[in-house]
């Protein structure tokens, strides 16, 4: 069971960063990017095509800069274009397929297993010490402070909070003599970048990169992540909300671990992910009507008779 909760905290370590960026997006921004899929496997070919050139610690800002790249197309389509914000990352998600093959030089596929990372960089600083055999996830739990520390200092600054309250209230906002769509351009170009981040840090520890499977369902992962943090922590200042987004992340991953634990077939992993979606969008909704139940449950009882 331990192995079972390294792997979770490993990955979801990294997979919450992509859902940092959809906290940022779509709980904050109130934009649903649908770009997310494309964005992450961007990040991920981009950073082994860094990585591979022999700069593993410049992989990082580099599939950063390519996230933001593709959040700027996509806000641009929404923002300066009128494209319906769902349907414009659908088309860049479409779009970036190609040119994640593009940026493996035609191939979908690149392995890594002879390259240097900053995993194996950080195997390397913290070989014969107590923290050896946690290097994985000291790595995934520096970048998920690091973001976490961003968000909290970013979304309290003036543009922050006039990204918040372009996702409350974009009229009002505009009222107030605030570009909505600069806003949304920023929030969606910071948002992608975490996203970028994101893959990249997952293909360098997986030490290969497909781009027809390495970013399928992130942006299902994700949106049942935040929703599972959300209903956690979902109250309190940033910081404390964007935890929640790390420990929804690491749950997720967690159930995903155990299916795989117990054997479950592998076409059965894409139905796991869906019924946990739909359980944690329920979640609020059975919050809502408990009080109701027991009420009723109450009045039923024998007990509740006697009394009426």
């Amino acid at each position: 069971m331990l192995t079972v909760a390294t792997t979770a905290l490993e990955l979801g370590l990294i997979y919450s960063l992509t859902v940092l960026a959809l906290f940022l997006s779509y709980s904050m921004l109130n934009v649903c990017d649908l770009s997310t899929d494309g964005c992450f496997t961007l990040g991920a070919t981009v950073g082994a095509v860094v990585a591979v050139s022999g700069h593993p610690y410049l992989s990082l800002p580099a599939a950063m800069a390519a996230g933001v790249c593709s959040g700027f197309v996509t806000a641009l389509l929404q923002t300066k274009m009128g494209i319906n914000s769902l349907l414009a990352g659908i088309i860049v998600n479409t779009g970036l397929y190609s040119v994640n093959v593009a940026v493996l030089d035609g191939s979908p596929l690149m392995n890594m297993n002879k390259t240097d990372t900053v995993f194996t960089a950080a195997r390397d600083l913290l070989a014969g010490t107590p923290l050896a055999g946690w290097s994985d996830i000291l790595v995934g739990a520096v970048a998920a402070a690091l973001v976490i520390l961003f968000l909290a200092l970013f979304l309290n600054t003036k543009l922050g909070l006039a990204i918040r309250a372009t996702g409350d209230n974009p009229d009002m906002v505009s009222s107030s003599s605030i570009n909505p769509s600069f806003t949304t351009i920023i929030g969606l170009c910071v948002a992608n970048a975490f996203t970028g981040l994101s893959g990249c840090l997952l293909g360098q520890m997986q030490k290969s990169v497909d781009v027809a499977s390495i970013g399928q369902g992130v942006v299902t992962i994700a949106l049942a992540s935040l929703l599972i943090g959300a209903t956690l922590l979902g109250r309190g200042p940033i910081a404390l909300r964007a935890l929640g987004m790390v420990l929804g992340a690491f749950l997720f991953r967690l159930v995903y671990a155990i299916a795989l634990r117990l054997h479950m077939p592998a076409f059965m992993l894409k139905l796991v992910s869906s019924v946990i979606v739909v359980l944690a969008l329920s979640i609020p909704y059975f919050k809502s009507q408990w009080p109701m139940l027991k009420r009723r449950l109450a009045h039923r009882s024998p007990a509740g008779k006697e009394v009426g």
